[in-house]
């Protein structure tokens, strides 16, 4: 007797390849994102401007980089994420590399601000919502998580080498190695990323054989980014969940990720030893984010963010008696608490636009975005005006606090909005 066999081997999906390439892509463009707190006190050293002045190029980076993500994730729609990802990351090394020429505060403003912010706003959280849109249907939560971690992975690997080195051989060199590092990523993603599941024979990881994908109205991207502006603007949702994510970044890249650092120096705290615990912020955060997309895929995530909104806020108010020459028992407490809760936020937010705003939710999401960035543009620079004339960050850390308690109800009371 004969027996036929057939061999099936399992193969990893594709769209696992295209969540590492993107997680890549992240983790590079993130490098710059972590280097305001870095270079506040080498460029006020060097070139004797005010951090009010410098927190002001950190505005214009932070508003482009969250007004440029939903033209983004329109343009990706258009022309695809691996033009729109490569072009992003070139812009970003441009930027980060040119500063180093720079000789006038409005080179900064050109360079850091709008060069870097158009260039990490065109390929962030919006890119992730790509991603997770067309190429997963089953662990869509979970490979939100990951992906909104990388940012936090980028902070970690990049920050204490920017560090030491805007310590040692200066802050040209540390803005040089961010440029290279973002360059380096560029041939993975154009040679390694697909933009739709269709263009290598497959579907969707978890969808249903035979699902064919409804190709995009081709009309010009500002036209559809606006368009859906408009639609989502008649509905309370969007105002709340903008208004919260606007919190959120008050709260996150405008607050402590810009001045955490400023502000444990002026209580003795050595730079690197600053940025180590910035670092350790973003070990806890990959945990966080990826746990939280686990649970945007179980739990309510209207729920989510009023836990994660109110436990920031409290936290807040408790940092500006934390800060010592050294990193004290409870300092690290505060760390870990914070990292975990960092941008854990996301994952049930893109959550939400998508199941309110359907095929739109990842444009209705970058526009969710662009608010969270002019909440972050608003805290950087009145943090800095805020340190500049009362000669300390207290008041920051107390009324981010209470804004973030404000957010959490706003959160709660999505569930009672009607989507449209």
């Amino acid at each position: 007797m004969t027996i036929s066999t057939t061999t099936r081997t399992r193969r990893l999906h594709r769209a696992w390849f295209v969540a590492a390439v993107a997680f890549v892509a992240i983790l590079g463009a993130a490098g710059f994102r972590a280097t305001p707190g870095v270079l506040i006190n080498p460029l006020q050293a060097e070139f004797g401007w005010t951090k009010g002045t410098i927190s002001l190029a950190v505005s214009v980076n932070l508003v482009l980089y969250g007004l440029t993500a939903p033209f983004a994730a329109a343009l990706m729609d258009r022309f695809g994420m691996r033009r729109v990802v490569s072009l992003a990351l070139l812009l970003v090394a441009a930027g980060s590399g040119l500063t180093v020429l720079m000789t006038a505060s409005w080179q900064l403003l050109l360079f850091w601000g709008v060069f870097v912010g158009l260039g990490t706003g065109s390929m962030a959280l919006v890119f992730v919502a790509t991603v997770t849109d067309r190429w997963f249907v089953r662990h869509r939560g979970l490979v939100t998580g990951v992906l909104t971690a990388a940012g936090a992975t980028g902070q970690l690997v990049f920050l204490p080498l920017l560090a030491q080195l805007a310590e040692g051989p200066g802050w040209r060199v540390a803005s040089l190695t961010v440029a290279g590092a973002a360059l380096a990523v560029v041939p993975f993603v154009w040679w390694l990323l697909r933009d739709h599941p269709e263009d290598v024979g497959t579907t969707a990881l978890g969808a249903e054989p035979g699902t064919v994908r409804t190709p995009p109205v081709q009309v010009n991207a500002a036209v559809r980014a606006l368009t859906v502006l408009r639609s989502a603007a008649r509905t309370r949702a969007f105002w709340f969940l903008a208004g919260g994510f606007a919190i959120c970044g008050a709260s996150t890249n405008g607050l402590v990720g810009t001045h955490f650092i400023p502000a444990a120096h002026d209580h003795g705290m050595a730079e690197p030893v600053a940025a180590g615990l910035l670092a350790v912020i973003g070990i806890f955060d990959v945990a966080g984010t990826i746990a939280s997309g686990w649970l945007s895929d179980k739990v309510n995530p209207k729920i989510l963010l009023g836990v994660y909104y109110g436990l920031r806020g409290l936290s807040l108010m408790v940092l500006p008696g934390l800060f010592a020459a050294t990193a004290e028992p409870s300092m690290l407490i505060f760390i870990v608490f914070y990292g975990l809760d960092w941008v854990a936020t996301v994952p049930p937010t893109v959550a939400l636009c998508r199941r309110i705003y359907g095929a739109d939710g990842a444009v209705v999401f970058g526009w969710v975005f662009g608010s969270h960035q002019i909440g972050a543009a608003f805290a950087a620079v009145g943090a800095g005006l805020t340190r500049d004339h009362l000669g300390a960050y207290d008041l920051a850390w107390y009324a981010s606090g209470a804004l973030c308690l404000l957010a959490a109800g706003m959160s709660l009371a999505i569930g009672h909005a009607k989507g449209r």
